[in-house]
């Protein structure tokens, strides 16, 4: 039997982090989410923009397969699988570079996302990422119960997969700043990414997003806000290779 893996855990969203919200995928994704509503209509019909089942569940789909039987797998086939990703998401050397610098001697490098495994996949691939990220813990579309973040029970059960049995070891960042509230009440060490400025699409509804969106909130919280993800390197500078932590603190 191997030994526990002591080391903790460096928890990536994917979508609108490791690539920027400019692409605007989630907007593509918006148009793609309403008209597989409406294909299932009449069950959906009474359904409107913004979803409020993004809102009670933090995704779209989870309400859709509760309340509406929605076959989880097809709708992530027509929507998800259908998005022309090659085309709106591109490989940054910088972001590669800053896995890469990450000491894998102190921590582990793994990615939290509410996609179903085939998107999250794809992603990574396209974005040269892949061999980066140890394990990915996604959102199983097949399961009997769909759960997501911001729901504590994802987080509980990625620190399962993740034999991680203290909160404090894990290390998380999201564009989304439910999903890291939702982590921080949990105990995790977390970092909200906000790109100000640029538009975003939650539940169908389009956001620009400002600085009421970050660090004006966090700051009561305690959670940081950074706008690129090179600032990793300054805030959880004692993961990252050849940083002098003494000097960081200066």
């Amino acid at each position: 039997m191997s030994a526990k893996d002591e080391r903790p855990v460096i928890w990536f969203d994917i979508d609108n982090t490791l690539y920027s919200t400019s692409a605007r995928i989630s907007q593509v994704m918006g148009v793609k989410i309403h008209g597989q509503e409406k294909r299932y209509k009449p069950s959906c019909a009474s359904l409107s923009l913004p979803s409020p089942y993004y809102s009670e569940y933090g995704l779209a789909l989870a309400g859709l397969v509760r309340h509406h039987n929605v076959d989880p797998l097809d709708f992530d086939k027509n929507c998800d699988q259908a998005l022309p990703l090659e085309e709106m998401i591109f490989p940054n050397p910088a972001h590669r570079q800053l896995l890469q610098d990450i000491d894998r001697s102190k921590v582990r490098v793994w990615a939290l996302t509410n996609a179903y495994k085939i998107h999250a996949e794809r992603v990574l691939r396209i974005l040269n990422l892949r061999d980066q990220i140890e394990e990915i813990v996604y959102c199983d579309y097949a399961a009997k119960d769909l759960t997501s973040k911001p729901d504590p029970a994802y987080y509980r059960r990625a620190m399962t997969i993740a034999s991680v049995s203290e909160p404090s070891q894990c290390y998380f960042i999201d564009d989304n700043r439910r999903n890291v509230e939702a982590a921080h009440n949990l105990g995790w060490n977390c970092i909200h990414f906000v790109e100000v400025g640029l538009e975003h699409v939650e539940g169908g509804k389009v956001n620009k997003i400002s600085e009421a969106n970050g660090s004006a909130q966090n700051k009561d919280t305690g959670i940081q806000t950074i706008s690129q993800l090179e600032q990793l390197r300054e805030v959880w500078g004692e993961f990252f290779l050849g940083v002098d932590r003494n000097n960081l603190n200066d």
